[in-house]
């Protein structure tokens, strides 16, 4: 029977308690290749070792996580990056995103929603831990729209279940995601689409061929 690969993560936290935390938290779902303690490390090793995931602080020593992320993009693009930080405000979460982010994860939440956030970046989408105040979103939004399609195929999924009558926490249980972190997702969907109901939604997603007519 083949195993299924394990993504490789790299962390970087210069708090060595939070650092062993998150380590034990994925420890049975990813590989850990490595942890460093400061932006400048994290650039080096992510050149060395290419992680399919790299985990960073926002405050770090001898360079900051967003300018490590902005060298990462350069550097390894092909690597996800996910902040793990105590920074809530949205100028900070804008940063991030707009340096290359592809997750957003508050510490106080990391240990109900890392792991999730690795599965959602590693599948292509944004994740954003619903503890943000929704002032952020729309920064988010204008960096999101110039990385590529529309709608993630995580939004075209929530899409597709709105229209098909779902509520958010039967759309939570088939995701197997927080009824948060839907109405994080429905809320994006639109205002990036500028719809204003969930009339509008289906009838789009209809329209898109993303859900088919109930009636049909």
């Amino acid at each position: 029977m083949t195993q299924t690969k394990r993504a490789r993560i790299l962390l970087a936290d210069d708090h060595a308690l939070v650092a062993a935390g998150i380590c034990k938290l994925l420890e049975n779902e990813f590989d850990l290749v490595g942890a460093v303690e400061d932006g400048r490390a994290l650039v080096a090793m992510a050149k060395r070792e290419r992680p399919d995931v790299i985990l960073l602080d926002i405050s770090m020593p001898l360079l900051n996580g967003v300018e490590a992320a902005r060298q990462l993009q350069l550097a390894v693009p092909d690597s996800r990056l996910i902040f793990v930080t105590v920074h809530s405000d949205a100028p900070y979460v804008v940063e991030a995103f707009r340096a290359g982010a592809s997750g957003y994860v508050l510490k106080r939440s990391a240990a109900s929603e890392l792991v999730a956030a690795i599965h959602e970046v590693l599948n292509g989408n944004l994740y954003l831990t619903p503890l943000i105040a929704p002032s952020a979103l729309d920064g988010i939004l204008k960096v999101a729209e110039n990385r590529g399609p529309l709608l993630s195929p995580r939004q075209r999924e929530v899409l597709q279940l709105v229209a098909e009558g779902h509520s958010a926490k039967e759309i939570a249980v088939i995701l197997r995601i927080s009824a948060k972190t839907v109405e994080f997702h429905k809320g994006w969907i639109m205002k990036k689409l500028d719809l204003h109901s969930t009339a509008e939604l289906t009838r789009y997603a209809l329209e898109h061929r993303i859900a088919n007519s109930l009636s049909a």
